[in-house]
């Protein structure tokens, strides 16, 4: 069965470029381009994993991230942050939040595509 994947990104370029890499790789990627979007989203599609970035022009993906875990039904999705927040203590803050992982960015296509795997199966042994 192929995963499919919510990309949360407000910037095309980013966007197009994580979408190059996940399609390459075999997912099923949907997007959203803003935090409400992204968090109604993955209330309707529940997808098998969330790349989340946290500066987002409404939601910061930090404050999407907690909602979604506060949730019973929601909070196994593993949520990844996909972030240029790389600064001391922002890969604690995404974590707090209940981010899965966190990716800074720029991000290469095998770090990528080696974080998403590892969530993937990580959800999966969950579930078993």
């Amino acid at each position: 069965m192929v995963a499919t994947i919510l990309c949360v990104e407000d910037n095309p370029q980013n966007m197009r470029l994580v979408r190059k890499m996940l399609n390459s790789a075999g997912y099923q990627v949907i997007e959203a381009q803003d935090g409400e979007s992204g968090y109604t989203t993955i209330l309707e599609q529940r997808p098998d994993l969330v790349l989340m970035d946290v500066n987002l022009p409404d939601i910061d993906g930090l404050q999407v991230t907690s909602a979604v875990k506060a949730l019973p039904d929601y909070s196994h999705i593993p949520i990844i942050a996909l972030t240029a927040n790389a600064m001391h203590g922002d890969r604690e803050r995404c974590l707090e939040a209940g981010c899965n992982g966190y990716v800074p960015k720029p991000v290469t296509k095998n770090e990528l595509l080696s974080n998403v795997a590892y969530y993937l199966e990580q959800a999966e042994r969950r579930t078993i």
